[in-house]
């Protein structure tokens, strides 16, 4: 077609990353700074409600390695406390839990097609 332009660059796998809002960002950036393309898409995580991004990476399969190592790198595990009530005392009094929250969770997909126009 006329005034399409064809891209050499090929999309082999469909990174779907579920990380913090906080990391989100950082994390962006960082894909953006190598040439890897990124959207971010906000969502909310189940167990807490916190605040999340879902980031849709695409690539080559020659640069899988180092999404994933830009993934560890800026996507971080860390330990909040949230208040849970204790069953055994007369009045409902919140006991600091400790709780592991962040970190990354990623499904890649394999990509059979992919077009740009």
């Amino acid at each position: 077609m006329p005034g399409l332009k064809k891209t050499e660059q090929t999309c082999d796998t469909l990174l779907v990353a579920v990380v913090q809002a906080q990391d989100a960002e950082v994390t962006e950036t960082r894909l953006n700074r190598e040439a890897i393309s990124v959207t971010r898409l906000p969502s909310l995580g189940a167990f807490l409600g916190r605040r999340n991004a879902t980031l849709l990476v695409g690539f080559s399969d020659r640069v899988k390695e180092k999404v994933l190592d830009i993934l560890h790198e800026n996507c971080r595990q860390r330990i909040e406390f949230i208040a849970v009530p204790l069953e055994s005392a007369p009045m409902p009094m919140p006991a600091p839990t400790p709780i592991t929250v962040g970190g990354a969770t990623v499904f890649s997909l394999e990509v059979e097609y992919s077009e740009e126009f």
